[in-house]
């Protein structure tokens, strides 16, 4: 078995892989249809020489900067080389809107920021243009700038080319902390902005430490493959999907975009991936569709090969179970398995709670698929489904090592170790809401399982987690929503499902002007059948849209029966909805909507 050093930050870790893999691939991405590879080597010389150029440019040990780009090689080379420098790295949605951008550059104070192309600089521009920090912009690609005005620009390959660095130099220099500051993640808060998460050297060593603990142990260390392609913005991807494979020393392919993840799957042939549920839902349905396409004896096959599994799950499979297995195991699996490369040890689910059946199904067809819990807050990963500790879907498995988990009074979850997070950047406040005695209080509610296996069965945060494990603030959008002329009220949803639906209260005084002009009757149940009188309100909700980033605009919405208020339970006496009780009235109408 083989076990993790001790490193004392993450830009040490990475040079001291990279001295031990040499020439060996790295990060590979897809060029004039080939992959190509950059190696560690050429990487260590990447970020050396770049760290070189932002101490040159004049940035301080402690500065922010801002790195908006896609999932590609540049992403964790920026990334490493502003840790490198000493500068704290501040990954951003690519989604996010020209509010957000400035809004995150001034929280954080951001001095610099490294954007990907022309595309994504064209939200990103103005409002570093407006902030009162941000001094610099580097370009990866070019940006195609006609005018700088007060910011500095740079070309990312020149700042290499012209700044070239001895990587054993600037590793001798690296000299931090695990207490130090590495990154600041910013994820949705209650009240709407989005806060900004410190997350520590430490604190991504002790997730990269606890899930290389789980591969070694529970399926071997070998020289695995990653495939990554959820946001390196997002804690998960950031830590699971970047310093996990550094820790590993392992090889990263870039994904083309989920709409090509499939053949890519088959090329690279990953050991490893780190989703979300809502791959998982979509691939089984994918699964399910072809087989029906085979005939009788393939659906026989998996229709038994799920029969199977469920008897696994329940702890109620038999000896006369194997001759069966054994067919499923001669027939479909290799099938299923080609799928998805032929060499999957594990696919990890992250971001947003699985369905068991989700987690049993890919079980059924001999596809290990561990659920892990976690939060930004924690680095993210708090625990992870382990098959040594006997894999239970509808459990989120027990904690990651040197990770206490411990249950409250009120059923809420809470967790200490060096993976919590020093604070919420500039945000006292909220830091002391969810930080007590070193607990961090994370809003769930669950209980541990005599196997030390974490179960969560509830929520006590408002907090939205769709199904890709992207999280949205309701009070944001429903904030947003009834500041214009024609709602009143509205809630949002959205759980666990693919984007936001919402119910909305139009406002009566704009409904009755609206009724007047249309000589109808003014009715709310009757004008939430009228398509005219709902495509008026569209109309205030398409507004909103345009200020949201992708994932948390409004979709679809159905007109409420009747406003919110308190004598009908839907308002408390201080005017805040209660969703719980929303979700009984209309849930059935929102569910519908998908």
């Amino acid at each position: 078995m083989r076990t993790l050093e001790r490193f004392d930050n993450l830009v040490q870790m990475f040079f001291t892989r990279a001295r031990e893999k040499g020439d060996a691939p790295f990060l590979w991405h897809k060029a004039e249809g080939a992959w190509q590879p950059t190696s560690w080597a050429q990487a260590a010389r990447q970020v050396a020489s770049l760290a070189n150029a932002f101490q040159e440019l004049g940035l301080k040990p402690g500065d922010r900067v801002m790195l908006v780009a896609e999932n590609r090689p540049e992403f964790c080379i920026t990334d490493l080389a502003i840790m490198a420098a000493g500068c704290v790295s501040v990954p951003t949605y690519t989604t996010n809107t020209e509010r957000d951008h400035l809004h995150i550059i001034e929280n954080s104070g951001a001095c610099a920021v490294v954007v990907a192309n022309a595309k994504l600089a064209k939200t990103l521009l103005p409002a570093a243009i407006r902030s009162s920090s941000a001094r610099m912009i580097i370009g990866i690609e070019d940006l195609r700038i006609g005018q700088q005005g007060s910011l500095a620009f740079h070309d990312w390959h020149q700042l290499i080319a012209q700044h070239a660095a001895d990587p054993e130099r600037i590793a001798a220099q690296a000299a931090f902390a695990r207490s130090d500051l590495a990154c600041i993640i910013y994820t949705s808060g209650t009240g709407g902005s989005p806060r900004g998460v410190m997350q520590h050297h430490g604190a991504i060593l002790h997730n990269v430490n606890g899930c290389c603990t789980v591969i070694s142990e529970d399926f071997g260390w070998e020289d695995e493959v990653f495939l990554s392609f959820l946001p390196l913005s997002h804690a998960y991807e950031h830590s699971g999907g970047q310093f996990f494979p550094i820790g590993l020393g392992a090889q990263i392919y870039y994904s083309e975009g989920l709409e090509k993840l499939a053949s890519n799957i088959e090329e690279v042939r990953p050991t490893i991936m780190v989703v979300v549920p809502r791959l998982f839902e979509v691939l089984r349905t994918r699964i399910t569709k072809q087989v029906e396409k085979q005939g009788k004896f393939a659906n026989y096959l998996l229709a038994k090969a799920l029969e199977l599994g469920g008897k696994r799950a329940a702890g109620t499979g038999s000896v006369f179970d194997k001759p069966a297995q054994l067919l499923i195991n001669a027939t479909l699996k290799p099938k299923i398995s080609k799928r998805f490369g032929g060499r999957i040890k594990a696919m990890v689910s992250g971001g947003a709670p699985l369905n068991p059946e989700v987690g049993i199904f890919f079980d059924s067809l001999g596809l290990t698929l561990l659920q892990g819990y976690g939060q930004t807050e924690a680095a993210p990963v708090i625990s992870c489904n382990r098959p040594q500790a006997g894999l239970k879907h509808d459990t989120v498995g027990p904690p990651l090592a040197n990770t206490e988990v411990r249950i409250a009074e009120d059923g809420e979850i809470l967790v200490r170790g060096e993976l919590i997070m020093h604070g919420y950047w500039r945000n006292e406040e909220e830091t002391a809401r969810v930080l007590k005695d070193g607990w961090l209080h994370t809003g769930d509610i669950g209980n541990i399982d005599a196997q030390g296996r974490i179960q969560i069965t509830d929520r006590k945060k408002d907090i939205i987690v769709n199904d890709k494990g992207d999280n949205v603030a309701p009070q944001k959008v429903e904030g947003m929503l009834t500041l214009q002329s024609e709602i009143v009220q509205a809630m949002i949803a959205g759980d666990k499902k693919p984007y936001m639906t919402a119910v909305i209260v139009p406002d009566p005084e704009w409904t009755q002007e609206w009724c007047a002009r249309n000589g109808t009757r003014c009715s709310f149940r009757d004008l939430s059948r009228d398509p005219e009188y709902k495509a008026a309100v569209g109309k205030a909700v398409e507004r909103v849209n345009r200020d949201l980033s992708v994932t948390e605009r409004v979709r679809k919405f159905i007109i409420a029966d009747a406003p919110f208020t308190i004598e009908n339970e839907q308002l408390t006496p201080s005017l805040k909805i209660r969703r719980h009780i929303l979700k009984q009235v209309y849930g059935e109408r929102l569910d519908a909507l998908y």
